[in-house]
């Protein structure tokens, strides 16, 4: 296979930038994929899967999808992962029953990422990797900025790169160079695996309610995201 002469200026230019300027990806890095199924996750893995295979980044990855209880079909996942020869492992965790059956939270998306984090970072561990990998693109990098400024009344977004000093693991976010619409389309050109999201608050929490914000924003202002990228790595605010 040959790498498409256009997926270099499309994607793959912006996602090296990304990951020599802070230091993602190094020499002899084992890298679990959080997995979910999800566009943004399986963008990020068959990304992964070139930059391993047609580039000069010698590291290995596997997928890592975690069994939440939604009895989610993962067949298509798996089978995508068998045909690029990545190995698949599937955590069980039970976060379904916990978040919304024992403390039936009102609001759960907090409590569901913070069990999510917790069972693919010790699944990594157990798995022998040093990194965790997730799929989270410019868009998610703006709309939790912006989510931190309207609910929590702080300026703060993630990190391309976090240290988790006392599990050993660094947290990776390769596609943050990415728009959304990047994604979306590479998602939909490869025809990437997208597993339906069974949780009962997709598509009603406010991270929903800031991306439609965003969205109405960038009809007016296009290059939005693409200047606040500019503005947090202008003052160091990644590093």
């Amino acid at each position: 296979m040959a790498v498409k002469r256009t997926y270099s200026k499309w994607f793959l230019t912006p996602v090296k930038r990304a990951s020599k300027r802070y230091g993602m990806i190094t020499p002899g890095d084992r890298i679990a994929v959080g997995a979910s199924g999800g566009k943004d996750s399986s963008a990020l893995l068959y990304i992964l899967w070139l930059l391993k295979n047609y580039s000069f980044l010698h590291f290995d990855f596997r997928a890592v999808f975690l069994d939440m209880g939604w009895q989610v079909d993962t067949e298509p996942l798996a089978a995508f992962c068998r045909e690029h020869d990545i190995p698949f492992h599937v955590e069980p965790a039970p976060i379904r029953a916990i978040v919304f059956e024992h403390r039936r939270e009102e609001h759960p998306c907090a409590l569901c990422s913070h069990l999510r984090r917790g069972a693919l970072n010790e699944a990594a561990r157990r798995l022998g990797c040093n990194k965790v990998a997730l799929g989270h693109h410019l868009d998610d990098l703006l709309e939790t900025f912006l989510m931190n400024w309207f609910y929590n009344g702080r300026f703060a977004t993630f990190l391309p790169v976090t240290d988790l000093s006392k599990s050993g693991l660094k947290v990776i976010r390769p596609l943050i160079y990415l728009s959304e619409a990047t994604v979306s389309s590479l998602a939909r050109v490869e025809n990437l695996p997208v597993l339906s999201n069974p949780c009962p608050a997709a598509g009603k929490t406010k991270r929903h309610e800031v991306k439609a914000v965003v969205n109405l924003l960038a009809t007016r202002y296009p290059y939005l995201r693409e200047h606040f990228l500019t503005a947090l790595e202008a003052v160091g605010w990644l590093e």
